[in-house]
């Protein structure tokens, strides 16, 4: 087993190096990059997508002729030459290249220093360094080094995703063996319209639907429309700040954890049924073994295989699958709503860094769905399987 997880964790570079790359690549092609959206964010227009493609709501026939600066970047024709260079330096986009022999601090205003465009290949190369070192820079636009603010973002996705799967295993496990059992029954088949039903709504029309109904819309408050905590959070007793967290993760909780349910329960069910028609059930029935010590004390372990060995890879589909709609609906300022505002930034420290760190997790977690598959059934062999 040793060997095999060491040729899974070398595996994991030059996977991880592939999905980087690809990543860089495409983003190169995205219109409206960060020192455009610098830029828009300067002149107060928002974002950089109104002057993509040359033309702004305020100037429908633009006259570049008159036009103080001559920028490559659209929309940047009120801002000085100088700002637009600089902050292609500061984002690492270019550099400052003085001649030889200079001694005196680069500065684009000495005539001896020149910009020096940073190429595509270079900057790629540079970056993959510096995470190799742990080093994930700094945002862009928010001042704060990435991994900060991650850190910062990390408690809420992690707070959804944990108690989004632990409550869909507490829920479709019972329910998935009980169904598994009375197969074909009248509790078989309402059980699973339900499941289906649920399992055919998006989770976001699920959240609105929970908020309308609960959180002040038409019918009733009971619990609150946004955020994890109260107000006055800090000033509540050790119970009443656990009651208060509780209850305003139900609607969240409740809203991502829907899909994941009703597909373990499925899982669960499909898993018991195949289990429960092979030759040794039949055998230990036959041998006068009461059905509870055949369910739980053979099929289970067998049955439960698949379902406890997925537990990561859920979690890590919960974590990262439905935090956006779930945490912007709710208004939650989790790792889902960052992601998404940095794509729209073009906030490439904070982008890169999280692709790199959920990557890197992702793999990771294959490689713990794995060793889930021994815990559970110490007669798989991984080592034997790759020989």
């Amino acid at each position: 087993m040793a060997s095999y997880i060491l040729r899974r964790l070398l595996l994991i570079i030059p996977t991880l190096i592939g999905i980087m790359i690809v990543n860089f690549v495409l983003t190169q092609f995205v219109p409206g990059g960060p020192v455009e959206q610098a830029i828009a964010m300067v002149e107060g227009r928002g974002d950089a997508f109104e002057g993509i493609a040359g033309a702004r709501e305020d100037s429908a026939t633009p006259d570049f002729a008159n036009d103080s600066v001559q920028s490559e970047y659209a929309g940047a024709r009120g801002l000085p030459q100088d700002f637009i260079d600089q902050l292609e330096i500061d984002m690492g986009f270019a550099r400052i290249v003085c001649a030889d022999g200079y001694d005196g601090v680069p500065d684009l205003s000495d005539p001896a220093c020149e910009k020096q465009k940073v190429g595509a290949f270079e900057r790629f190369f540079d970056m993959m360094w510096r995470y190799m070192r742990l080093d994930f820079g700094e945002s862009y636009f928010r001042s704060i080094s990435v991994v900060d603010l991650v850190l910062e973002k990390m408690p809420v996705s992690i707070t959804l995703g944990l108690w989004s799967t632990l409550i869909a295993y507490v829920i479709s496990i019972p329910l998935g063996i009980r169904k598994a059992i009375r197969d074909g029954s009248r509790f078989d088949t309402w059980t699973s319209g339900l499941i289906i039903v649920a399992y055919a709504i998006p989770g976001f029309l699920f959240a609105i639907m929970l908020l309308v109904l609960f959180a002040g819309g038409s019918y009733w408050q009971i619990f609150p429309l946004r955020g994890l905590t109260s107000e006055n959070f800090d000033q509540l007793s050790p119970i009443a700040k656990v009651l208060d967290y509780l209850w305003h993760i139900t609607l969240p909780v409740a809203a991502s954890t829907i899909a994941s349910f009703a597909t373990l329960t499925l899982l669960t069910k499909n898993s018991f049924l195949d289990e429960i028609r092979k030759q040794y059930v039949i055998t230990a029935k036959a041998k006068g073994l009461k059905e509870s010590r055949v369910l739980y004390g053979h099929v289970f372990r067998n049955a439960m295989l698949i379902v406890i060995a997925g537990f990561p890879s859920l979690f890590l589909g919960v974590f990262f699958g439905s935090s956006l709609i779930i945490e912007t609906i709710f208004s939650l300022d989790g790792l889902g709503r960052l992601g998404f505002e940095a794509a729209v930034q073009r906030d490439y420290p904070i982008i890169f860094a999280t692709l790199f760190f959920f990557g890197l997790v992702g793999l990771v977690v294959g490689i713990l769905s794995d060793l889930m598959y021994v815990f559970v059934d110490p007669r798989i062999d991984f080592d034997k399987r790759a020989g």
